[in-house]
């Protein structure tokens, strides 16, 4: 039985007259009835691109040349900004940026929940769109043909590691050390063996957590320990899972860093390897944004969902009379319960609990709640939503890092009794398609 051969791409470059933006930020241009996904194309714009993969309904293209530019067209920050996949929108402008995300929203609102809020707040916008990112896993590769160790993000839309020396919208602390982080790797024993470079960055201190597949030598840890006090960082290695992490670099002191929520005199401390936002101006003015809407009184109970290690619970705590923290992740519990005593706020506690599941009739549910605060993964939290009505909360604020599981899941708070008074957008992630939002819920007899 003979196999039907693929189709050979165009070698020659194709015209393309980009109409508008998909939501992962390529250009939407199409050619004899067939729809093309241009990396790198902004609407309005004509240009020349190369044909990089195709598909019966779709082709794939890379801008080679920009025939005629958009308004919102900038030039990249980043010199690695065509082909480092940690960014897709560094060719353009802030503001288009913001009203990409917004639109995106917008449009997940209607075709998914059918609604829309009754406002449309001004976006929060980051007070640095470089240099801002806290958090990210690097990837390490040894390339044989080149003899070279690459580490940083995949290329856009393959499994190859960009060829960078620094990165723009990392922490400086991080984003800076690239080209010397590669040399020291290139010259360990194990300099095949690290497959990845975990990194976190607090307010006074920067880590990364090196990956390594084997037993390392003692002149590889040494040469680590030595990268690490050169450059300040703190060093960890992960043989194993994550359960393996741990510090050789300082010797002394607790594993963990630390953030502060100034506007609510609060020191936060986190595991290098513990989910935290990764961008700080933004995650302060979220948390106040959060609060106020809210407008949580003096004697009134509170619901923190999805609470991680305390970033909302413990500024709600400062407002409340009782606050309630739910997370799955046990070990964030813990995490949470730790800053509660570390900040002296006793009116607040932590429970570990299947959020997935119902939970209504917990011990720490059964006094009910006046307001509530979401902060879900991606998948969002429909099963969450159906049993919210249980606590008849008259405020619910649901802060999303998907607009579509945010728009399903607003379409099940209005049926069950619920107005979407007002939404808008974080810019959490500058450069990026990644669309963070915040949403206010009130019930109908408010």
């Amino acid at each position: 039985m003979s196999r039907r051969r693929r189709k050979a791409l165009p070698k020659e470059p194709v015209h393309c007259v980009v109409e508008t933006l998909s939501h992962d930020g390529r250009g939407i241009a199409r050619q004899d009835g067939k729809t093309q996904f241009v990396d790198g194309a902004l609407p309005g714009e004509t240009v020349m691109a190369k044909v990089v993969g195709s598909r019966s309904k779709f082709d794939e293209l890379r801008t080679l040349e920009v025939l005629e530019a958009a308004p919102a067209r900038v030039t990249p920050p980043c010199e690695y900004a065509d082909l480092c996949g940690g960014c897709s929108l560094q060719h353009m402008g802030p503001d288009a940026q913001i009203q990409f995300k917004e639109d995106t929203l917008r449009e997940n609102f209607a075709h998914f929940g059918g609604i829309e809020p009754e406002e449309w707040v001004a976006p929060m916008l980051s007070p640095e769109t470089l240099g801002y990112r806290r958090k990210a896993r690097l990837g390490v590769r040894y390339v044989q043909a080149r003899d070279s160790v690459l580490v940083g993000f995949r290329e856009k839309r393959n499994s190859f590691l960009t060829d960078i020396g620094r990165c723009a919208v990392l922490d400086p602390r991080i984003g800076e050390r690239i080209s010397p982080l590669r040399d020291m790797l290139y010259k360990l024993d194990a300099y095949s063996r690290i497959a990845q470079v975990e990194v976190a960055c607090g307010d006074d201190a920067a880590v990364m957590v090196f990956r390594n597949m084997d037993e390392l030598s003692d002149s590889d840890r040494a040469a680590l320990i030595a990268f690490g006090q050169a450059h300040d960082l703190h060093i960890y290695l992960q043989p194993k899972g994550p359960d393996t992490v741990h510090r050789i670099w300082p010797e002394d002191g607790e594993e963990r860093l630390g953030y502060r929520l100034e506007e609510f005199d609060l020191t936060m401390k986190f595991h290098p390897m513990d989910f935290t936002q990764v961008n700080a101006g933004i995650n302060g003015t979220m948390v106040h944004r959060a609060v106020e809407w809210l407008d949580i009184q003096p004697n009134e109970r509170v619901l923190d969902l999805f609470c991680g290690l305390g970033n909302f619970t413990l500024p709600l705590a400062r407002k409340a009379g009782q606050v309630v923290g739910v997370e799955g992740d046990d070990a964030m519990v813990v995490r949470g319960r730790e800053n509660a005593e570390l900040n002296g706020l006793n009116n607040v506690t932590f429970h570990g609990a299947d959020l997935q599941a119902d939970f209504t009739s917990q011990p720490w549910a059964g006094e009910g709640f006046d307001k509530i605060l979401i902060d879900p993964p991606r998948s969002g939290a429909q099963e969450v939503c159906e049993y919210l009505t249980a606590f008849g909360a008259k405020r619910i604020v649901y802060v999303s890092c998907n607009p579509a599981t945010l728009a399903r899941d607003a379409g099940v708070m209005v049926r069950n009794g619920y107005r979407l008074v007002r939404a808008g957008v974080m810019d959490m992630f500058p450069h990026t398609t990644h669309v963070e939002s915040i949403a206010l819920f009130e019930r109908d007899d408010q």
